[in-house]
């Protein structure tokens, strides 16, 4: 039988990634508008839910992005959209992927509670303010409060990215 390598020191970031690869995560955009009432939105593959008492998510934002000192304030409004399969292009837009094309350009965008734009055809969108705020690596890690749901079609078919690239898991 042939071992498993195991990678430590600084193999272990790249080994980190590359078991990662292996777990399926949901996609999600994050709008908002950013402090001079600019819409802004990014990709984010990184949520997950915390608690329903009180209902709550978490979000993690790369420092590097230009928003994140926006979201470090506690009560800041934003949105976050769960896409559907078939919105592997507001993702690739949302990601800066598709060049100078504005981020709105794709997708019924709307704008809802506290002037936070979203994706009215999203599977659901989270409307959230920034609760808790810590950093830790190259990420903020937001614990966001949610304060409405909106939820899209009964047609359960999410965006998924796994191994580098997207997958769909519809049920019918």
């Amino acid at each position: 039988m042939q071992e498993t390598p195991k990678h430590q020191g600084d193999d272990l970031g790249t080994s980190m990634k590359l078991g990662m690869r292996r777990l399926a995560s949901g996609v999600s955009v994050l709008s908002t508008r950013t402090d001079n009432g600019d819409r802004f939105a990014m990709t984010v593959s990184s949520v997950t839910s915390v608690s329903d008492n009180p209902a709550s998510l978490l979000v993690c934002v790369n420092k590097q992005v230009a928003l994140e000192g926006h979201l470090s304030t506690l009560g800041t409004p934003f949105a976050i959209n769960i896409l559907a399969s078939e919105q592997r292009d507001i993702s690739n837009l949302c990601a800066g992927f598709m060049g100078d094309e504005p981020r709105f350009s794709l997708g019924d965008w709307r704008q809802g509670r506290d002037s936070v734009p979203y994706l009215a055809d999203a599977q659901a969108t989270f409307f959230c303010e920034s609760d808790q705020v810590t950093t830790y690596g190259t990420h903020h890690i937001v614990i966001a409060r949610i304060v409405e749901v909106v939820l899209g079609e009964l047609r359960v078919d999410p965006l998924v990215y796994v191994d580098g690239g997207y997958a769909s898991i519809r049920r019918d």
